[in-house]
């Protein structure tokens, strides 16, 4: 547990500078219409209470704020990140939260909304973040995951598999300065794709209604799962 928090930590703190630069560029564009088009399926609104997790530099953040939503919570173990996100918008000052998913610090059914963008890879135990998440959602609030899959057409597979694997890792090692970290993604994205199951987690943990989408040509998922709501 505690090798995987430190490993990620020092990764994304090490990256940092050259992150949101790298998410552009590696991804072509791309990453502004998933966040966007993930946010939008959520149904977010201005009385919505978001706590972004794994939040990165703020960018799934900024979008919902965009979109009206006023009440923004920014969580990440990366201090580097977070100091990042705090730069690029003065409105996250003093909502930022430096955690792991897995030990929220936050009231039970204090949000109403949670998201986190390619960030449950990085989790030590993703149980225990759904968990976590579960409980500090009110009653019919929503988790919303965005990841990276592997396509399941085997020519798209065969091709992405060939960037993901050779020239992402190259040029994210050259202009970012740590190669391990983007050898890291495509490994971990491949490992995660083989042994989880973001759904049977999410109701494992309680969530009832899961709903599931795949963007680009199968390169990513959003999973948006609900709380059930209470009944008495």
């Amino acid at each position: 547990m505690s090798d995987k928090k430190a490993q990620v930590k020092n990764m994304f703190d090490n990256i940092a500078g050259r992150y949101d630069f790298l998410n552009h560029f590696l991804s072509f564009g791309l990453d502004f219409y998933w966040r966007k088009k993930a946010l939008k399926l959520t149904e977010l609104n201005p009385d919505s209470i978001l706590l972004d997790v794994a939040c990165g530099t703020g960018d799934v953040a900024i979008q919902a704020r965009k979109m009206g939503v006023q009440k923004i919570y920014g969580a990440d173990y990366s201090h580097n990140m977070l100091k990042l996100f705090e730069n690029k918008s003065d409105w996250i000052a003093g909502r930022l939260v430096q955690m792991v998913a897995e030990s929220i610090p936050f009231k039970d059914e204090s949000v109403t909304n949670i998201s986190v963008a390619f960030g449950v890879r990085n989790f030590y135990n993703i149980q225990e973040g759904f968990n976590s998440f579960y409980r500090v959602l009110k009653p019919n609030g929503k988790a919303t995951i965005i990841e990276f899959r592997m396509p399941s057409n085997k020519i798209l597979k065969a091709v992405y598999g060939f960037y993901f694997k050779n020239i992402l890792p190259l040029l994210g090692g050259i202009i970012s300065g740590d190669k391990a970290a983007y050898t890291y993604l495509p490994d971990s994205v491949e490992e995660f794709d083989k042994k989880v199951n973001l759904e049977k987690l999410l109701l494992n943990s309680g969530f009832s209604e899961i709903k599931k989408y795949n963007f680009t040509f199968g390169t990513v998922q959003v999973v948006i799962a609900q709380k059930q709501q209470k009944k008495y």
